[in-house]
């Protein structure tokens, strides 16, 4: 791997601890809120905010695929777990993994110790 894949890897990484959270924090407390108040606008603005937040990890996911060349089912694990409310932190947390791995390759590489 080289930095242009751990830097895709940091991008999915910064956006799915958004998009994990915008579920419940942003639907399920919208949703909530309107039943218990009149506060019926809000649903459309955080319903855009997390759709625009699920699109985005959606791109950077296969942009890291495109780049990793994952097998299908590692990109359709991490596809279901941004389905899940809070997926992407488990999401995150293994994401963090593969993104050390291939910076500590891409350093190797750079300074000559792997011949890859």
């Amino acid at each position: 791997m080289d930095i242009k894949t751990a830097t895709a890897l940091h991008r999915l990484r910064l956006i799915s601890v958004p998009e994990a959270l915008s579920f419940p924090a942003l639907l399920i407390f919208g949703s909530l809120l309107s039943r218990i108040s009149d506060i019926d606008f809000l649903m459309l603005p955080l319903g855009i905010i997390h759709g625009v937040l699920f699109v985005l990890y959606a791109v950077l996911l296969l942009d890291v695929w495109s780049k990793t060349k994952w097998p299908f089912k590692r990109v359709a694990f991490f596809f279901l777990l941004s389905l899940l409310p809070f997926g992407g932190l488990y999401g995150d947390k293994v994401l963090k993994r593969y993104e050390s791995e291939a910076v500590i390759a891409s350093r190797a590489r750079r300074e000559g110790v792997v011949n890859a």
